[in-house]
């Protein structure tokens, strides 16, 4: 089975949508959309460091941006389909080989050539920069490859992405089942520049377009960005389209699994002094989409087809639902699980627990109805990944307040739902990160 994982960088759960991506909200007749797939880390680096080890954040040390993934790490997602005889291949941002913030920064190799050893274990085809925002921006930019050699590219990021996407899948020859992560930048913003940068003109379709409502009322750069934010992901979405059909012109569709997600949201500067890095769902509530004609030879996705499941997923368990894919051995110190199981199941996690860096030292945890979120009071979550002790911070009932405005720690009618989850969240610190914390009212 031919697997492909297309990444988008800080894209919203919302955007999925006729207006904005009618292009996947179109495949549902032959995919599978998850409506609950949450981030377990909403920030780029930690996120990508959890899904290429299935594992989350602290324990893999990738807790903020600027830390390198381990060179002796032995279960990642790609050495594990290498000893499966598939070739893993990578295109577009890493985010994963600089070492320039953590315990021991000493290595910045965001505009230059990653080297092997920090690679993930990825065999086959690499064409990357490992900080995509520093070298290129909507105009162009470049990537390295394989060999280490820069490769210019001009015109828009995104298209210039998929066609090195495209032209992989028109080019592949071998008799081997390959793995493939497009990892794009867009919609994040573009940094040092201080806006979404869209294609000049695009943006003018969604200007009259209705703000979020969890934006709406609070203070942040939404009025003078969504739309260039839209018009990315409407970009995006004819992208991915782009590559659906080369997979479908090369004639591997039926043989292909294809899965559409994105590492994190984002909240427009309206929770904190940025765009993520927070608990709400607006920071943490991603698309997740499973297409390709491989699903009707996968039996716990076939019943799914055409259709939404609404069980809880992480983000985290891409990784053990690719090897599922791959009938790859799950590595024991996975925290990482199968949504495959979970369609066959027809019940998904029982709630997601999420680690918070850069902006504070925090967890959280999400269930079907509540979001509680705990933080350690003065620390941004900078120079240590983990805590013994925090405060409570939010706690939101998200079946009365889907916006998330109402703050419901303070209660005294949710103290009891707080104490439950309180006791959740501890459950999952001690089991995960074998703390015995103590969280604070």
């Amino acid at each position: 089975m031919n697997i492909v994982l297309y990444f988008s960088d800080q894209q919203r759960f919302d955007t999925i949508n006729e207006k904005v991506t009618p292009n996947i909200y179109n495949m549902l007749d032959e995919s599978i959309f998850m409506d609950n797939c949450y981030t377990m880390q909403p920030v780029c680096g930690p996120a990508r460091a959890c899904i290429q080890t299935g594992v989350y954040a602290s324990e893999n040390d990738c807790y903020i941006n600027g830390i390198s993934l381990k060179k002796d790490e032995e279960n990642t997602l790609a050495k594990c389909l290498n000893k499966q005889n598939y070739n893993t291949s990578y295109i577009g941002k890493w985010h994963l080989a600089s070492d320039t913030d953590g315990h021991n920064p000493h290595n910045n190799l965001q505009i230059k050539a990653v080297p092997n050893e920090l690679r993930g274990g990825y065999n086959d085809y690499w064409l990357v920069a490992d900080c995509l925002e520093f070298t290129s921006d909507i105009n162009g930019g470049f990537l390295f490859d394989k060999n280490n050699n820069r490769v210019d590219f001009q015109g828009v990021r995104s298209d210039c992405i998929n066609n090195f996407a495209t032209d992989y899948i028109k080019n592949y020859d071998s008799d081997k089942p390959f793995f493939l992560m497009v990892s794009q930048l867009e919609p994040h913003q573009q940094n040092g520049k201080g806006t979404f940068q869209c294609v000049e003109g695009e943006d003018i379709q969604f200007q009259d377009y209705p703000y979020p409502e969890d934006l709406v009322g609070l203070k942040g750069d939404y009025k003078a960005e969504f739309a260039h934010y839209l018009a990315c992901c409407k970009r995006l979405d004819q992208n991915f389209a782009d590559f659906v059909k080369a997979i479908k012109d090369k004639g591997i569709w039926n043989d292909t699994i294809i899965i559409y997600t994105s590492d994190h949201g984002c909240h427009f500067k309206t929770r904190n002094f940025e765009y993520k890095r927070s608990c709400h769902n607006a920071s943490t509530h991603i698309p997740f989409i499973m297409t390709g004609g491989g699903l009707e030879k996968i039996d716990a996705c076939k019943k799914y087809i055409g259709k939404h499941f609404d069980g809880l997923v992480s983000l985290l368990d891409v990784t053990s639902t690719i090897l599922d894919f791959a009938n790859t051995p799950i590595p024991q110190n996975y925290r990482s699980k199968s949504i495959a199981q979970m369609l066959n199941d027809d019940k998904g996690r029982d709630h997601i627990f999420l680690q918070i860096s850069e902006s504070q030292l925090g967890r959280a945890i999400i269930t079907d109805k509540y979001t509680y979120s705990v933080k350690k009071p003065f620390s941004l979550g900078l120079q240590n990944a983990t805590s013994k002790w925090y405060k409570q911070d939010l706690l939101y009932d998200n079946e009365k307040d889907k916006a998330q405005h109402k703050n419901l720690i303070n209660k005294t009618e949710y103290r009891q739902v707080a104490k439950q989850l309180k006791e959740l969240l501890l459950e999952d610190i001690q089991n995960i990160e074998g703390i015995k914390a103590k969280i604070f009212g």
